[in-house]
């Protein structure tokens, strides 16, 4: 399968299977368009008229000794018994926290209590969960945890007692822990700040941008905006943070669709790891993006590219990456990652303050998708089966689409929100990723050639 567009200048051809990535003249580019649907003496005759004959026959050639090197037209076949072996738990996200102090508009989680009571994650819980994943790890040395809520740093003493408790694991099994942690910023004051920059991988900083673009959605308790509560704690961690791994992370809605500016924002206050992500709402919320609302969000990704093609030229390291703009062809992840996507209900597993099990911290409060407890393991097998069947390989329309490889397939939860079913997609969040795999594919091109 192959995947052609033209965008700012280039004619881009994708092989899918290979990622191999070419930019080629326009008459190549309409050659290749063709290629399997006529044979060499059926393409002179349509093309020689308007480029040449001898020029089209270079062309044919260089094609098919593309072909030939399995660099183009290539059709990988995967047998569903691939995944056979493939097991044990690498991922968990704990919920150390069913408590906010925020209330923002469009949170999935209820406002922290994901549609249950406010608790809190006990040590003896969380000490559990890390017994439990060294054990489900199996023979997988290294382990994420992602600490999580509501706002996990309401439960900061616990945080610091659970990494100290894997940080002795370690010692006795050989395992290797990477922690990272979702924040609101709220509460991140410089004692916090220096113990995240201290054992956390990654961190991730909750903001959505401009002052009132932020303030109208993730308000205070007292129904105030929160910018200038967390802004300045946020601004602070980023400096400190140095080349650790953080993203500043934003919401964008149907308020500010005009979210280019939301990132160009971010940037100007010295961020440089910026990611900005579609709310996922219920179709009768007045901030849900909506299918109608595709044409204007596309545009404003295409927005967005302009700006960091002209502060790319600025700087060739550029002041800011964006996370959806960035990919690696060459070192992207394995095969078992592309097509199974997030891993969730088998590689990855939220844990609740109870030390209930569930396959995302997205399904977490819908009873019926409960795995099972850090006590008595995964007892729903069957849920997980159906989460590790809701593959690439299962899914009919990823199956004809060319970005599979690089969403893996879409978001577990956004599929069965929206159609009740794992194995479809949610279609918006699909042209939303084409449109921004392709940009982040001619922002590499662009780069390539101007390096």
């Amino acid at each position: 399968m192959i995947h052609q567009f033209y965008k700012k200048g280039h004619y881009i051809v994708l092989d899918v299977d290979t990622s191999t990535l070419m930019t080629v003249d326009e008459m190549t580019y309409h050659l290749i368009e063709d290629f399997l649907q006529f044979d060499q003496n059926a393409l002179i005759a349509r093309y020689a008229p308007r480029y040449g004959e001898q020029q089209v026959k270079d062309a044919i050639v260089e094609i098919q000794t593309m072909i030939d090197k399995q660099l183009l037209f290539t059709d990988h076949r995967y047998d569903p018994a691939f995944y056979h072996g493939h097991d044990g738990v690498k991922a968990l996200c704990l919920h150390i926290a069913h408590d906010c102090n925020l209330k923002c508009d469009y949170c999935f989680a209820s406002q922290g209590d994901f549609k249950g009571e406010r608790s809190l994650m006990s040590l003896e819980v969380g000490k559990k969960a890390i017994d439990f994943v060294i054990e489900a790890s199996k023979h997988r040395k290294n382990i994420e945890i992602d600490f999580f809520g509501g706002e996990p740093l309401m439960n900061f003493d616990v945080v610091k007692g659970i990494v100290d408790y894997a940080r002795k694991r370690e010692k006795e099994t050989g395992k290797r822990f990477n922690f990272t942690m979702t924040t609101n910023g709220v509460l991140l004051d410089q004692e916090k700040r220096d113990y995240l920059n201290d054992t956390m991988q990654n961190v991730v900083l909750s903001l959505d941008g401009r002052k009132e673009v932020h303030d109208r959605v993730r308000k205070t308790l007292n129904d105030k905006g929160s910018y200038d509560v967390i802004s300045e704690n946020i601004l602070a961690m980023v400096k400190e943070r140095g080349d650790k791994e953080y993203y500043v992370r934003g919401t964008y809605t149907k308020y500010n669709m005009d979210f280019s500016e939301d990132v160009t924002f971010l940037a100007e206050q010295g961020i440089r790891e910026i990611s900005i992500e579609p709310v996922v709402a219920k179709k009768d919320q007045d901030y849900a993006i909506l299918k109608e609302d595709l044409p204007r969000i596309l545009e404003e990704y295409d927005i967005l590219l302009d700006k960091m093609i002209a502060d790319y030229r600025e700087q060739p390291e550029g002041s800011y990456r964006f996370f959806h703009y960035l990919l690696d062809l060459s070192n992207g992840p394995c095969v078992y990652k592309r097509l199974s996507g997030c891993g969730a209900g088998n590689d990855y597993l939220a844990v609740t303050p109870e030390g209930d099990l569930y396959p995302c911290h997205q399904f977490v409060g819908e009873e019926r998708f409960k795995l099972g407890t850090l006590d008595t393991g995964l007892e729903q097998k069957e849920m997980s089966v159906a989460f590790k069947k809701a593959n690439l390989l299962e899914k009919e329309d990823c199956q004809k689409c060319w970005c599979k490889y690089f969403c893996g397939g879409g978001c577990h939860a956004n599929a069965y929100n929206f159609n009740q079913t794992l194995l479809k997609p949610y279609d918006v969040a699909c042209e939303i990723e084409k449109k921004r795999v392709e940009n982040a594919l001619t922002l590499q091109i662009i780069k390539s050639e101007e390096h």
